[in-house]
């Protein structure tokens, strides 16, 4: 029997399952990767929007990542919400004594319907104690301008931005996503040595919930297999593209992508929705 390979997901809840910690299992669970999970915020939202935050206690933060790394150490870790200071601090102490473990930082500040999920000073922060720590950052672009702490609005801007966040802010990779932009998806990723463009055709749908999770959660995993921090973002460009093609249509806002439509490639009748 082969090596059963491991990632942590640290992050908020979605408990209608388009974001979050699942989204981040059901990822993990595609891409044939046992996944594990250590909750930092419960998030009470759906497609139409974030309706309240409970932040988990400090100490029960740090139960949980005990419980894990004193029994099951994963082969990667992604972190998502990371709303307080505090938090940051007591997670990037983990991050530190296992610096072996890439790391996927999905900077999560702003939800797909607007909501802020993270303090103002935290954002600050976070830029100091996790993005150094980082095999990969992987912000959409919203989130890049808060770390490149200037206006993205070009693909020129996305590279000089990927190189600030790895050469400027420590990372030894980024990858801005395109999204926000207009024409083809295009993702930059800078991997420390090169830049390299990803592009995707772009499907017109509002069912775009969870894409960044989900993103990020597929490049722990086959980061967690060994592979180079380049072929995990484009397989991971391509999962996303599939799961927006092939859409479900649920909820009355911004509905959740399909985490099994990587699967549904070049069957036929899977037409996808694009409502």
């Amino acid at each position: 029997m082969s090596k059963i390979l491991t990632a942590l997901t640290i992050a908020g809840t979605d408990p209608t399952g388009g974001a979050g910690i699942q989204a981040d299992l059901k990822a993990f669970q595609e891409r044939e990767v046992f996944g594990m999970s250590v909750l930092t915020s419960a998030v009470a939202q759906n497609t139409c929007g974030v309706q309240a935050v409970e932040h988990m206690k400090l100490s029960f933060i740090e139960q949980q990542l005990d419980s894990v790394f004193n029994d099951i150490t994963p082969n990667a870790i992604k972190t998502g919400m990371i709303a307080t200071n505090e938090m940051m601090e007591l997670i990037s102490k983990y991050l530190k004594k296992h610096t072996a473990i890439p790391y996927v930082m999905d900077p999560v500040m702003v939800a797909t319907s607007g909501d802020a999920l993270m303090e103002e000073e935290s954002r600050k922060v976070i830029r100091e104690l996790l993005v150094p720590l980082a095999s990969v950052v992987t912000p959409n672009l919203p989130e890049a301008e808060i770390l490149f702490e200037q206006k993205i609005a070009s693909v020129a801007d996305m590279e000089l931005a990927a190189r600030y966040i790895v050469n400027q802010l420590g990372a030894k990779a980024a990858v801005i996503k395109g999204g926000h932009l207009k024409a083809d998806a295009l993702d930059v990723l800078y991997d420390g040595a090169s830049i390299h463009h990803l592009s995707a055709e772009r499907y017109k749908t509002k069912h775009t919930h969870g894409t960044g999770c989900t993103f990020a959660a597929v490049v722990t995993a086959e980061l967690a297999k060994g592979v180079t921090v380049l072929e995990a973002v484009k397989l991971a460009k391509s999962f996303i593209t599939d799961a927006i093609h092939y859409s479900l249509n649920l909820g009355n806002g911004n509905g959740p992508t399909n985490h099994w439509g990587y699967r549904l490639q070049g069957l036929p009748n899977q037409g996808g929705q694009t409502q």
